[in-house]
């Protein structure tokens, strides 16, 4: 048995820890990986045949090219692509003054009601849904897609996956609302949990513009034994397995799935609770379901420009939320008309 400590590029949260070692556990040579999101390496424990440590980092890194990972020998130095911003800033402003339009509409009250709507709950979905904290789904469901089309079982599984992770969401989306009722959250509890949602959105529109890397250390995330449990069901066949993995995604570290999961606490309500968190859920679903019905890799979307306008635009959505907030507990005026 060797032990080697590789660099590894392109982490951003906690979700690429359970993808990094569940995709490097896959491989037969391998039998030990533990990445660290803090030093942004994985030691990797097996028997390469004698290879030199350039081949095995070529080798270990082909599993983990299509989730926009790579390994190296060396640390490689952050760079920020200013560039990117001056494509992402335009359609940012573009998009944003779209849903100023939609506000002033009335399609999408976002403003004055100190409430997160349900158009914004699916927008925030189509966000997450090429994010880097979705990039474990994604990952999830590339590697059960690809295991059932080999066994010839076409569509069937994938379906039971999504239909798995929209019943989870509806449903323990409502037990969490449900929650907050029982907990009977008063006007201060509910200003603390939106105050926490919009700092979270925050910090996850900040990751995303990859300015500070600081940031990925203050994601908020389940445990990561969650998700290395779930991440392993993807190897094992049976006909409940597609739903229950669907259904085990609302566990998964995602950031935005975890502020939609505080949101959905403040309504006090089954029904709004899981009506959030599945219209969430609705905003993921036509990503993911390109990553199951076609070869479409995650990583074809995730441009360095798209990452910086999506960063910008949770970005408004944190401080719209940060400012509803304060707005609505009277300690400060509204600061916008519309």
């Amino acid at each position: 048995m060797e032990t080697y400590t590789f660099h590894v590029q392109g982490m951003h949260c906690k979700s690429c820890i359970a993808l990094t070692e569940g995709e490097l556990m896959d491989l037969p040579e391998v039998t030990h990986a533990e990445s660290s999101l803090k030093t942004h390496t994985v030691d990797v424990v097996g028997e390469f045949g004698g290879r030199t440590q350039d081949e095995i980092v070529a080798y270990l890194t082909e599993p983990l090219k299509r989730h926009g990972y790579s390994l190296h020998l060396e640390k490689q130095a952050h760079k920020v692509k200013w560039a990117d911003f001056t494509y992402a800033i335009p359609v940012a402003a573009v998009f944003i003054a779209l849903f100023i339009v939609l506000q002033k509409l009335g399609i999408v009250n976002l403003a004055g009601s100190g409430e997160m709507t349900y158009a914004t709950a699916f927008v925030i979905g189509l966000v997450a849904s090429v994010s880097t904290c979705m990039a474990v789904v994604g990952g999830l469901v590339l590697s059960m897609s690809a295991s059932y089309a080999k066994e010839g079982q076409g569509v069937r599984p994938q379906i039971l996956f999504h239909v798995g992770r929209l019943v989870s969401f509806f449903v323990l989306g409502g037990v969490i609302g449900a929650l907050g009722s029982a907990f009977q959250l008063g006007g201060t509890g509910t200003f603390v949990l939106s105050f926490i949602v919009a700092v979270i959105l925050l910090i996850l529109g900040l990751n995303l513009l990859d300015v500070f890397p600081w940031t990925k250390k203050l994601l908020p995330t389940l445990p990561a034994s969650f998700s290395k449990h779930v991440t392993r069901f993807k190897g094992v066949n049976s006909t409940l397995t597609p739903l229950l993995i669907g259904a085990a995604t609302f566990i998964l570290p995602c950031g935005f799935t975890q502020s939609m999961q505080l949101y959905s606490l403040t309504t006090g309500s089954f029904l709004q609770g899981a009506l959030t968190m599945t219209v969430f859920a609705l905003g993921t679903l036509p990503i993911l379901a390109l990553l199951s019905f076609s070869s479409l890799s995650i990583k074809k979307l995730q441009t360095g420009v798209f990452y910086k306008t999506a960063g910008l635009v949770v970005i408004f959505f944190g401080l719209f939320n940060l400012m509803n907030s304060l707005v609505a507990v009277g300690l400060i005026p509204p600061l916008f008309s519309f």
